[in-house]
C-alpha cells in the first residue's frame, strides 16, 4: 500500500499553563500517565525508544524520539509501520500554551485511511482534553480508559 502524504490528523488545545509545564507533561511519564497511557519504559529523550502501555486494553507501542526542541517540539515515530507524530508547543503568554498534535505518514489508503484518520483525530483530541483537565484543574478524568470500557467492547450493540 502507498503512503498517503496528504493525510494529516491534527488536534489542538489551549492549555492555561506555562509552556515548560505543558512540554514536560508529554516528556515525563509520571505526569503523562495522569491523562494518557498507564505506564512507560522511560522519559522521552532525543534518539531514545520507549514503550508506552495502556494496561486497561492490554496494548503497548514503541515510540522513537526523532526530534526534541525544549518547550517547542517533540517528534516521534510510532507504531508498525511507523508513522510520525509531532507535538508542537507555542507560548501565547507566560501562563498560556497552545498545543498542536499532527500525525501523518500513514501507510494505508481508502477506507483504511479514513478509519485511521477518524480514530487518531478522536484519540488525540481525547488526550488533549485530559491534559487540559489535569494541568489546569488537577482532575484525572480517566478519558482514555473510559473511551472503550470492557463492558462495551465485550457486548457491542
Amino acid at each position: 500500500m502507498s503512503t498517503s502524504e496528504a493525510a494529516v490528523v491534527e488536534a489542538q488545545m489551549l492549555i492555561r499553563r506555562p509552556v515548560s509545564t505543558v512540554f514536560e507533561a508529554f516528556i515525563d511519564p509520571d505526569i503523562t500517565t495522569n491523562f494518557w497511557f498507564t505506564k512507560s519504559s522511560g522519559k522521552l529523550e532525543l534518539g531514545k525508544t520507549v514503550t508506552w502501555h495502556w494496561e486497561m486494553y492490554g496494548v503497548s507501542g514503541e515510540v522513537k524520539v526523532q526530534e526534541l526542541i525544549p518547550d517547542e517540539k517533540i517528534s516521534i515515530n510510532w507504531g508498525e509501520p511507523a508513522t510520525t507524530v509531532d507535538f508542537l508547543f507555542k507560548a501565547l503568554r507566560e501562563d498560556m500554551t497552545y498545543v498542536t498534535i499532527n500525525h501523518y505518514g500513514f501507510q494505508v489508503s481508502g477506507d483504511a485511511l479514513i478509519k485511521e484518520i477518524k480514530d487518531n483525530t478522536s484519540g488525540f483530541t481525547t488526550v488533549l482534553d485530559g491534559l487540559k483537565a489535569y494541568l489546569e484543574h488537577g482532575i484525572k478524568l480517566n478519558l482514555i480508559a473510559d473511551k472503550y470500557p470492557a463492558e462495551v467492547m465485550q457486548h457491542p450493540k
